[in-house]
């Protein structure tokens, strides 16, 4: 559906339940809540899935909008979930009921949804989540800000190669409705926890060089974590970190899980499709910034990535 679709169709329904993926980031936590507020300015009944698993610098976002126990709704909308995957344990039940509308931005979108609105071209789901509420209503500061959160998280505060010209169009609409962009830039862009910095410390001294530093791997286990003093709330974003040394094209992040398995997160700036490369590993996501799970051992994972990578570089 477009945009102008997908507003008549949320102005025909109510009673809502959104939906966050799995390890949420700032795109899905700040889409939910201002699509939340935005369907509760037009009168209309809805709530956030619970049970996101969200860390602490997200919690503030979603304030007042958590589903209480016994909520049944009419009407199921997720958003920033690409795959059947990446739905939430407490989200599994309503991927059986069936999902009734899927705003999304990643172009390998399983459409597992009724309807689907998708914008492949934006930067965040947010970006779509803005258009949409502003063909229902004014965009007020209280939406605003968490739609902030969901479109400079994903950007990289508009630094990574997915900022587009409407990008910082929709970021300064944003900032004119008042909001205060300060706070929320110095929150997720320039504080950093002690063990954060241990973490960085460790992946810089232990991290694997592959053809003359263009590749750069990063083997995160959870040995590391325990060394460091780091909990998951130290984490976010921690895939940006590679690709801030000179040289490096593609970075890898290796994530060893606790139930077994590693999650690898792949991004690229040199050209190379970061979602083919995920692909043949059964994960996806943009050209640039990927993901997958692997079965095995880190030193297991590592190899089958960088397999990937020459399978799609034989390919091009």
């Amino acid at each position: 559906m477009t945009i102008q679709e997908t507003a008549a169709w949320l102005k025909d329904h109510d009673c809502y339940l959104i939906l966050t993926h799995k390890r949420p980031d700032g795109d899905t936590i700040g889409s939910a809540a201002a699509l939340c507020r935005g369907l509760r300015n037009m009168g209309k009944t809805a709530h956030i899935c619970p049970g996101t698993g969200e860390t602490h610098l997200f919690t503030p976002y979603l304030e007042g909008l958590l589903a209480p126990e016994d909520y049944q709704p009419d009407t199921v909308v997720s958003v920033d979930i690409a795959a059947k995957g990446l739905f939430t344990q407490a989200g599994q039940p309503c991927l059986e009921r069936g999902i009734d509308l899927a705003i999304d931005h990643h172009p390998s979108q399983e459409f597992f949804a009724k309807e689907t609105c998708l914008d492949a071209g934006r930067a965040a789901c947010g970006e779509i989540v803005y258009e949409i509420l502003k063909e229902l209503g004014q965009i007020t500061a209280e939406i605003a800000l968490p739609l902030y959160v969901a479109v400079s998280t994903d950007c990289g505060c508009f630094q990574y190669g997915n900022t587009t010209a409407d990008t910082h169009r929709v970021a300064a609409a944003l900032m004119d409705t008042g909001l205060d962009i300060f706070p929320l830039n110095k929150r997720h862009f320039r504080t950093k926890t002690w063990a954060r910095l241990q973490v960085e410390r460790l992946i810089t001294e232990r991290m694997h060089r592959y053809e003359e530093g263009k590749i750069a791997v990063a083997p995160v286990s959870l040995s590391l974590l325990d060394e460091a003093g780091a909990t998951e709330e130290d984490m976010e974003d921690i895939a940006a970190f590679l690709g801030q040394i000179e040289g490096v094209e593609t970075s890898i992040t290796i994530r060893e899980l606790k139930e077994g398995g590693c999650k690898l997160s792949v991004r690229t700036s040199g050209g190379l499709n970061a979602t083919q490369v995920c692909a043949i590993l059964g994960g996806g996501g943009h050209a640039a910034a990927a993901g997958c799970t692997v079965n095995g051992t880190m030193e297991q994972a590592e190899q089958a990535i960088l397999d990937a990578i020459k399978q799609v570089e034989g390919h091009a």
